[in-house]
């Protein structure tokens, strides 16, 4: 059996924890904090974190933030809608609308806006006939204008007959599948020709004279 002596011997050649100081004890419980998992603000500016690992976002205190757009005012408002009206008139004018659409629709305004057409006149010759028609104006006036509204009127069916005519000719050598119905290519073409060249919709794409 050991004596007391040699247990006391046989301990103190083990370490324990009982013998070490508290100032040890302290150094070990801290962990040591490394530069990755330091602070943004603690990192120098412009640091760029290594290829792998996540950029630290900036904080979100001092950061603009875009607040609701500034309501327009009724000038401002008023102008917007002229000008949306504008640019519409503008492309019904280049482009026209979904009547206008289809080849044999452009062959049709290309036959009318290629010749000189009687029914130009129509309009502004019927304003002549109504204000000559009047009982306050003599007899001779009343019938010059009478004369001139049955020239307009005989001068706007036989160009209708000649426009149709050509319309369907050409139609049938160029569309002969075309499924577009010739009663209605002339009753189109026949408006466009009674239609002042300035006012008319789409724009003409061919000068009087050309060759369809």
């Amino acid at each position: 059996m050991c004596t007391g002596r040699g247990w006391l011997a046989t301990l103190a050649g083990v370490p324990s924890l009982f013998r070490r100081k508290p100032t040890d004890l302290v150094e070990e419980s801290v962990t040591p904090v490394t530069t990755d998992e330091a602070p943004a603000a603690a990192q120098p500016r412009g640091y760029t974190p290594a290829k792998g690992r996540e950029t630290p976002k900036r904080p979100a205190a001092g950061r603009r933030i875009a607040g609701p757009a500034k309501p327009l005012t009724k000038e401002e408002a008023r102008e917007q809608r002229r000008a949306a009206r504008a640019e519409s008139a503008a492309e019904f004018r280049r482009e026209g609308g979904p009547r206008d659409r289809g080849p044999e629709r452009l062959l049709a305004r290309n036959v009318v806006d290629s010749r000189r057409t009687v029914g130009t006149w129509f309009f502004g010759g019927a304003l002549i006939v109504l204000v000559g028609s009047n009982q306050a104006m003599p007899p001779i006036v009343r019938l010059l204008s009478n004369v001139l509204w049955g020239a307009l009127a005989l001068g706007v069916v036989i160009d209708s007959v000649l426009i149709s005519r050509k319309i369907k000719k050409l139609v049938r050598e160029r569309y002969p599948k075309s499924t577009e119905r010739l009663g209605s290519l002339y009753f189109y073409a026949i408006m466009r020709s009674i239609t002042f060249r300035k006012m008319r919709a789409p724009a003409p794409r061919v000068n009087i004279g050309d060759k369809i």
